[in-house]
């Protein structure tokens, strides 16, 4: 019998996501656009994704960075409804928040103070539910 990989306090347990688009070209300019950053479309046989910024060199397992991307596939459908994954927005929430609007995505909820900073919850382009962190 095969042992598992132990799961603690020092482990992290998201190594992975998928946010699903129906237009992955809309999609990467919404998230290109409210967060600032540049995203990478790549073609993996008849599956294409558009990655969030991420380091290939980097091991996820031992650095603790998680990436993800937008996904067009039969599998996965955009939704308001189910998992919400929440997205870093730092430095300063607000920053983002004021561009989603503009950029085709709604507010769902306003900034919000929790323990570990402030969070909010957006529709984004393609009609997902998507959580937004940061410090500030």
């Amino acid at each position: 019998m095969q042992k598992l990989q132990k799961i603690d306090a020092h482990t992290n347990v998201l190594t992975w996501f998928e946010i699903p688009a129906e237009d992955l070209d809309r999609a990467k300019k919404f998230y290109e656009t409210i967060l600032g950053i540049q995203m990478e479309k790549r073609k993996d046989g008849d599956h294409e994704s558009v990655f969030f910024p991420y380091d290939p060199k980097v091991v996820q397992a031992t650095s603790g960075r998680v990436t993800g991307v937008l996904a067009k596939s039969e599998r996965h459908t955009p939704s308001a409804n189910g998992t919400v994954v929440y997205i870093n927005a730092s430095p300063d929430l607000q920053t983002v928040l004021d561009r989603v609007v503009p950029a085709g995505g709604k507010l769902l909820s306003p900034k919000v103070q929790i323990p570990a900073g402030y969070i909010a919850i957006i529709l984004d382009s393609e009609g997902n539910k998507v959580g937004l962190h940061a410090e500030k």
